[in-house]
């Protein structure tokens, strides 16, 4: 009895490990560090090198590299929870990629999504020389061919010179201004038709998704997988490899980014089922809209969102490598 019992034991814990992916497989997959290419989109180039979907995940800036854009976007990952989208003919220098000191220097356009930060980063973006500091999760606009910082939500504290001013959230401010410097109440509805806010709220809702898809990944293997330390440390990135790029997992619970769309923690997956509807998905019972790329295919299915220019492309088809 004891030995049969033994065997219908292994034979259950061998069905449970062959049932979970071996090519999307945690312990196999790097996780990613500040200045990871998340997602490239027309003409984008390192160092004079063009870019393409089999660069996703597998290119990272270090101290004084470049991703430069033309005709086309690029999202780089900074510190877990934060992405950083380019605009067209727009620029991100990486100065720092420390965990604890992140500096990326950006001309041009860029958007910074922040869907988690700790008190122990240090997280700052400098455009036309001047740093700032991100003190809040939130969403921040950086625009220097107007010597703009805008912040949708959230908190920056710009430091010019000795002084440092702290910029509240629906506000913006301009860079190297003469006089005495003042933020100004910043028109959201004006800045959401732009196309850059756009496509960054339609990235927002794909990773958000990727982060429920792959949760599944994470719970077969156990929270010692990289990326996710489970639900008493930080949360983290993790590859999808169906959306073939990084998403981000809250070390418990549910983050929401600024743009509405939920990461879950892969503990929040595990104890709450999903039920799927045209249109719709819903978890732990919120309902979400789903305008996205055909499921698990990681192709844009052609649908109403297509023209926003945020579809996967074949960004990594169904494995990293």
């Amino acid at each position: 009895m004891k030995l049969s019992g033994f065997k219908v034991f292994t034979s259950f814990c061998l069905a449970v490990l062959l049932s979970a992916p071996a090519w999307a497989s945690p312990s196999t997959a790097n996780t990613a560090l500040p200045g990871t290419v998340n997602y490239v989109e027309g003409q984008v180039e390192v160092g004079g090198q063009a870019l393409g979907p089999k660069s996703i995940g597998q290119v990272t800036l270090q101290a004084g590299d470049s991703l430069a854009t033309s005709q086309g976007k690029a999202e780089l990952l900074l510190t877990p929870g934060v992405f950083l989208r380019l605009g067209d003919n727009s620029l991100a220098k990486m100065i720092s990629p420390s965990l604890t000191n992140t500096q990326v220097q950006v001309q041009g356009q860029a958007m910074v999504e922040v869907d988690d930060i700790h008190p122990e980063n240090n997280l700052r973006i400098i455009e036309d020389g001047i740093p700032t500091q991100l003190m809040k999760t939130g969403l921040y606009g950086f625009d220097s061919n107007h010597e703009l910082l805008q912040v949708f939500k959230g908190e920056a504290a710009v430091l010019e010179g000795d002084k440092e001013i702290k910029i509240n959230g629906g506000h913006q401010f301009a860079l190297n201004a003469t006089g005495k410097p003042t933020a100004e109440k910043l028109d959201k509805n004006e800045y959401a038709q732009s196309d850059l806010y756009r496509w960054s709220s339609l990235r927002s809702s794909y990773l958000a998704e990727a982060s429920i898809d792959t949760s599944r990944i994470y719970i077969n293997y156990g929270w010692w997988g990289p990326g996710w330390f489970g639900p008493w440390g930080w949360g983290g990135w993790g590859w999808s490899p169906w959306f073939g790029a990084y998403t981000f997992f809250p070390a418990n619970g549910i983050l929401y980014s600024p743009f509405g769309w939920g990461f879950y923690s892969p503990l929040v997956v595990y104890r709450s089922p999903v039920l799927r509807g045209p249109g719709f998905y819903a978890r732990g019972g919120a309902i979400h809209t789903a305008p996205r790329a055909t499921a698990h295919s990681g192709f844009d299915d052609g649908g109403s969102q297509g023209d926003m220019g945020g579809g996967f492309h074949g960004g990594g088809g169904m494995g990293r490598k």
